[in-house]
């Protein structure tokens, strides 16, 4: 009679072969695990997606700066402000995984500066410049928010977006990572000596897995199609349910199918004995 799919699961980790001792103290390592993805996820849904919301409405509300206005000025409206640059410099780097869209800027008259801006993409603005191109960049908190020549304008890397959907994938994929160490966790503690299906091979693995694959790969499609950064909140999770259900029913109907055939082994082999 074959065993059940998880009574042989995690073979490699087995029990039996393991201390109670051993095995509690990994489940405690588990649970401190999941109290730093609990405090990761909490700190991302309260500190740092808040916070980026927070700048970029800040952003959307500021009006260009008086004339000739001083820095106290300045940081106390918190405007926009005006400068004009030269291009000393544009280079697009292929590193990879993604190119880089660079472009070298100097300041006019005697307290010239000089900046690097960093672009997301090649256009509409960036395919455009060239060394000696006279530029007007607007500044926002010191930093070059948007370049502009010729009517054309082109954000760049520093301006702020209300585009949170990585971040939000991140917290969720910390907070399922948080549940399945407690839970992993704490099968540990409460049954050292069977706490199958609870192990990594293959259920620990399968659903870390999964997490990861999915919380990526919705967090970079709602950026790419816009969907608001809320809804990864729910996408996540069932995507991650449903990927899991999904491997968990062929296991069991691979378990099913090799029930059916041992017992056909069995007989054939009887037969050839006659």
């Amino acid at each position: 009679m074959a065993e059940r799919p998880w009574a042989t699961a995690g073979k490699k980790d087995s029990p039996d072969r393991k201390s109670p001792g051993r095995v509690r103290l990994t489940g405690l390592g588990l649970i401190a695990l999941s109290l730093m993805w609990a405090v990761l996820s909490y700190l991302t849904f309260t500190v740092w997606v808040p916070d980026q919301q927070e700048r970029y409405e800040h952003y959307r509300a500021a009006e260009p700066c008086p004339a000739q206005a001083s820095a106290q000025e300045v940081a106390a409206k918190d405007c926009l402000t005006t400068w004009h640059f030269t291009v000393t410099k544009v280079e697009s780097t292929f590193t990879g995984k993604v190119t880089a869209y660079e472009a070298a800027l100097k300041g006019k008259g005697a307290d010239s500066w000089h900046r690097v801006v960093r672009f997301s993409d090649s256009g509409p603005l960036f395919d455009k410049l060239r060394r000696g191109d006279e530029v007007t960049a607007t500044g926002w908190r010191r930093d070059i928010v948007v370049l502009s020549k010729d009517g054309v304008r082109q954000n760049t890397s520093d301006v702020p977006r209300n585009e949170h959907q990585g971040n939000a994938a991140l917290g969720i994929l910390a907070a399922l990572l948080a549940a399945q160490s407690l839970v992993f966790g704490t099968a540990r503690l409460a049954r050292p000596t069977g706490y199958a299906p609870f192990v990594w091979e293959p259920y620990g693995r399968w659903l870390t897995f999964t997490n990861l694959i999915v919380a990526v790969g919705v967090g970079v499609t709602s950026v790419w199609l816009g969907i608001p950064w809320w809804s990864v909140l729910v996408t996540v999770p069932v995507v991650v349910c449903s990927v899991m259900v999904r491997l968990l029913l062929r296991r069991r109907v691979a378990a099913s199918s090799a029930k059916v055939r041992q017992p056909r082994r069995q007989q054939d082999s009887r037969v050839g004995t006659r």
